[in-house]
């Protein structure tokens, strides 16, 4: 695999693993980062420590001429763009369907749904064979939580990934014709500092025991379902949504 991957949320992570690898496949890699610098630097250094090409560029997802700004400078630094993972999400403290506000909804929707629709559909510009691209590949990153709906905990964001499952369904046919196959996945309950910011980080500890496979699944696991859907492996798969989940 070759050219320009970027990956949203791509410092830490479901995002720096899937940035890692896809390196370790052939990829320039844009990691992506709104706030912490530092821990996309890291991912970068450990890149480039392997023999892999990379760079740190911040950009706002949810402001669509900071993420043109993105794709420009990506390009710009590491050539074309031929895959997008729209890996970027956040979620607040939980909290009851009766305790989430408009300004919370609107910001989990603005970053978790926004932001991949603007991301997919710059790269949608830029990859399809109709606009002159060489086609390419967008995988974005769903959730269990748009099958369950996290009730009692984050409603808001599993609202925002469900939206993002629709999306994702029409997207995938619309941009088949242009060469540009669309994917995605839902990871389960996954190891990853994102629960700390719920305000509970032992929770994929508290609810592993209701998984059939019995365990919580590693960052690395996911990112390895979107390697395999950007790699010509999954040449025939479009509109795919991958469950990671352990059986849940």
């Amino acid at each position: 695999m070759s050219g320009t991957v970027i990956v949203t949320g791509g410092g830490r992570g479901i995002g720096a693993a899937t940035a890692e690898l896809t390196a370790a496949a052939g990829y320039a890699v844009c990691v992506n980062y709104c706030r912490n610098e530092h821990a996309a630097i890291a991912t970068v250094g450990r890149i480039e420590a392997a023999g892999g090409r990379a760079a740190a560029i911040a950009a706002d997802v949810g402001d669509e001429s900071q993420v043109r700004t993105l794709f420009d400078a990506a390009e710009e630094t590491l050539g074309p763009v031929s895959a997008l993972v729209n890996n970027a999400g956040i979620l607040e403290k939980q909290a009851p369907f009766a305790q989430i506000d408009s300004g919370r909804f609107s910001r989990i929707l603005r970053t978790n749904l926004l932001g991949a629709f603007y991301c997919a559909q710059e790269a949608l510009r830029r990859m399809s064979t109709v606009n002159g691209g060489d086609g390419g590949s967008i995988v974005n990153v769903s959730s269990v939580a748009a099958r369950t709906g996290s009730p009692f905990e984050y409603v808001d964001y599993a609202a925002s990934k469900g939206a993002l499952d629709t999306m994702t369904a029409g997207l995938a046919r619309e941009a088949a014709p242009q060469g540009v196959r669309v994917n995605l996945v839902r990871p389960g309950f996954i190891y990853t500092d994102m629960h700390a910011s719920g305000g509970e980080p032992g929770r994929v500890d508290r609810l592993a025991p209701n998984v059939p496979l019995r365990r919580g699944g590693s960052a690395e696991e996911v990112a390895r379902a979107i390697l395999w859907l950007m790699s010509p492996a999954a040449g025939y798969v479009v509109g795919a949504m991958l469950d990671i989940t352990g059986g849940v």
